[in-house]
């Protein structure tokens, strides 16, 4: 663990981070206490990394995720992911119409449209997003999504913590020749 912190930083840093104590962070790296599961969820955070790379869990694990669906509010949520407290990936399936009821919390959301046509009330926006097309917003925007039409929508969402975003920042090498 001590060579993972000094990759990005202090203890300070990192108790700063995970609000974990600078005295149990020093234990911890010296093997001086075992962590527990509510030390290793910040810390996994931290380091953005699956609990199981940061214990050392046999790499020869399934790495498949078996999704458990469940309904809410009409809509079929299909779980794709399973790391706690990062990015969360669904694939939604709406079969009927509901009236918009915009919701804020915590956190930004990334939409991709599948198949059919999702109906997006954002603020004060009302739009329509077809196949293929994409939105991204702060979820501290009140929002709702449903059908446009009467057919069924299928879309993928990822879901991250308040201001992780979803697309990467490429970086800029001015060597390189850029045509529009």
């Amino acid at each position: 663990m001590r060579e993972l912190r000094r990759r990005g930083g202090t203890l300070t840093a990192l108790s700063e981070t995970t609000g974990i104590s600078i005295s149990i962070l020093s234990r911890l790296e010296s093997v001086q206490r075992k962590p527990g599961l509510e030390l290793l969820l910040p810390l996994a955070r931290a380091y953005q990394m699956p609990v199981e790379e940061l214990i050392g869990a046999p790499t020869d694990l399934d790495p498949r995720v078996y999704p458990q669906p469940f309904t809410r509010n009409g809509m079929t949520v299909v779980p794709l992911s399973r790391t706690p407290g990062g990015l969360q990936a669904y694939k939604h399936i709406l079969t009927g119409g509901r009236e918009p009821d915009p919701r804020s919390h915590e956190g930004y959301h990334w939409l991709y449209v599948l198949r059919g046509h999702l109906r997006v009330v954002l603020g004060d926006k009302d739009f329509i997003l077809a196949e293929g097309e994409v939105a991204e917003f702060d979820t501290h925007i009140p929002h709702w999504f449903g059908n446009a039409d009467e057919h069924p929508v299928e879309f993928l969402s990822i879901l991250g913590p308040q201001g992780e975003r979803v697309h990467i920042k490429a970086s800029y090498r001015p060597d390189e020749t850029h045509t529009h």
